[in-house]
C-alpha cells in the first residue's frame, strides 16, 4: 500500500490516476487532493476517496460542504505546497500546469517524498533546482516522470544496465496541423488548434501540441531527466502514438516503448513502480494497427523546436523564459488577441530581448519568469498595432 498525495485531481492526469486507485484500491490510498477552481468536483472526490487534507488554490475562501468535516481544506496558491510538504504521503503526484508545480516538487522533497512528475514548468523553468532536490537513480529514483514520452525513455533506460545511450528520441503525432502549409497554419483559429487527433486534453497543452512547443518543452525536460546533452536528443512524428519514444545505444540497437495512447498506462506505471499491475487499457495489437509511419518534423512549419535547442544552448534561465513567453502567448491565442503564427514570434523575440542569467535559486528562477512574461506581454502588443 502506497499513499499519494495527488496535486489537481479534477483535470485530465488527477481524474486518471484515481481511476488507477479505483483499479486497485488494496496499492493505493489517497491522503490529499487538489483543484484550482472546479469546487464541485473536488468536493466529490472528497467524499469518495476520503483524504486527510484538500485544497482549493483558485479561491481564498470557500463554504465546505458540512459532510466534510473529517477534511481539513486550504485555500490559495500557497495550498500546494501545504499539501506537498505536510500531507501524509509517500507520493506526491504533481499534475498542476503553471510554475505553481515548481514550488510543490521542491516542498514535497523537503520532507523525503517521491515526485510523479506531470508538470512541464518544473523542470523546465527548474531543472537545475529539481534534479538537485532528487537524488537517486533507477529503483531508488525520488523523481519519476509521469508524461508518455519521458516514461517511455525511463523504461527503454532500464535496459542500459550502465552502458550510455547515444539518442533520445521522442515522439510526436503532429497535431491537427501535421500536413497542413506553413501559410495555413499561421492563420489557424483557436478551435482549429484544439482539435488533437490522438489525445484529449486541456486548452493549453492542446496549442502546444499544435505548435509542437509541447514538444520544445519535454526536449528540455529530457536534457534534465537523463542528463543528455541538447544533440543527443530529437524529435520524430509518429502520427499514430503506439511508439511513445526511443533510445539508441552506442552498438546501434535501438529500443522503443509501445502502448496505446492512454495516459493511464504511464501515470500508473509512476504510481507502482517499479512493479507492473494489470491497467485495464486495451492490449496493444500490432497486426491491427498495421502500418507505423515515422517522418522529421518540418522546422518551417514547427519553429519552436528549434527555440528549445536555442534555449539549451543559451543555459542559465533561457529555458524559463522560453517556458513563460510561451505561455502568455498561448494565453493571448486563445483570447483572439494573437495569431497562431504569432506564437513563436513572441518567445522568438522574448529570448532575444529578455537574454540569460543564472538560475541558481528559486528566487532567480521567479524573476526571470516575471520578467519574461512583462517583456512577453509588450511583444504580444506589438504584434497587434
Amino acid at each position: 500500500m502506497r499513499s499519494i498525495t495527488i496535486l489537481g485531481s479534477t483535470g485530465s492526469i488527477g481524474t486518471q490516476a484515481l481511476q488507477v486507485v479505483d483499479l486497485h484500491p488494496e496499492r493505493f490510498a489517497v491522503t490529499a487532493l487538489s483543484a484550482h477552481a472546479n469546487s464541485d468536483l473536488l468536493f466529490e472526490q472528497v467524499r469518495r476517496y476520503r483524504p486527510k487534507m484538500a485544497a482549493l488554490t483558485g479561491a481564498s475562501s470557500c463554504e465546505v460542504p458540512a459532510d466534510l468535516s473529517f477534511c481539513q481544506f486550504s485555500f490559495g496558491p500557497d495550498a500546494l505546497e501545504k499539501l506537498a510538504h505536510h500531507a501524509p504521503a509517500d507520493d506526491v503526484l504533481v499534475s498542476v500546469s503553471g510554475m505553481v508545480g515548481l514550488r510543490s516538487v521542491l516542498a514535497a522533497r523537503k520532507t523525503g517524498r517521491r515526485v510523479l512528475l506531470a508538470n512541464k514548468e518544473a523542470l523546465v523553468a527548474g531543472g537545475q533546482l529539481v534534479m538537485s532536490a532528487c537524488p537517486g537513480t533507477g529503483q531508488d529514483a525520488t523523481l519519476l516522470p509521469v508524461d508518455s514520452e519521458h516514461s517511455a525513455l525511463f523504461q527503454c533506460l532500464h535496459a542500459a544496465n550502465g552502458n550510455p545511450y547515444r539518442r533520445l528520441s521522442l515522439t510526436a503525432s503532429g497535431g491537427p496541423f501535421r500536413q497542413w502549409s506553413p501559410e495555413r497554419i499561421a492563420a489557424a483559429t483557436p478551435r482549429e488548434a484544439l482539435k488533437h487527433p490522438n489525445w484529449d486534453m486541456g486548452a493549453k497543452i492542446s496549442v502546444d501540441s499544435a505548435s509542437m512547443f509541447n514538444k520544445a518543452l519535454e526536449i528540455i525536460e529530457a536534457r534534465w531527466l537523463f542528463d543528455a546533452r541538447p544533440e543527443q536528443i530529437d524529435v520524430l512524428i509518429h502520427p499514430q502514438s503506439i511508439v511513445h519514444s526511443l533510445v539508441e545505444f552506442e552498438d546501434g540497437a535501438v529500443i522503443a516503448q509501445l502502448g496505446m495512447p492512454d495516459m493511464r498506462v504511464p501515470i500508473q506505471y509512476a504510481m507502482s513502480y517499479p512493479q507492473r499491475l494489470p491497467s485495464g487499457v486495451p492490449a496493444l495489437d500490432l497486426a491491427q494497427v498495421g502500418t507505423l509511419h515515422f517522418e522529421r518534423p518540418d522546422p518551417v512549419r514547427y519553429p519552436a523546436l528549434d527555440l528549445a535547442y536555442r534555449a539549451l544552448r543559451a543555459g542559465g534561465s533561457a529555458a524559463c523564459v522560453l517556458n513563460a513567453a510561451n505561455e502568455v502567448a498561448v494565453a493571448a491565442f486563445l483570447k483572439g488577441a494573437l495569431a497562431f503564427g504569432g506564437i513563436a514570434r513572441v518567445v522568438a523575440d522574448t529570448l532575444q530581448r529578455v537574454g540569460t542569467a543564472p538560475v541558481h535559486n528559486l528566487e532567480a528562477v521567479e524573476e526571470a519568469d516575471r520578467q519574461a512574461r512583462e517583456v512577453a506581454g509588450t511583444v504580444v502588443k506589438s504584434l497587434r498595432t
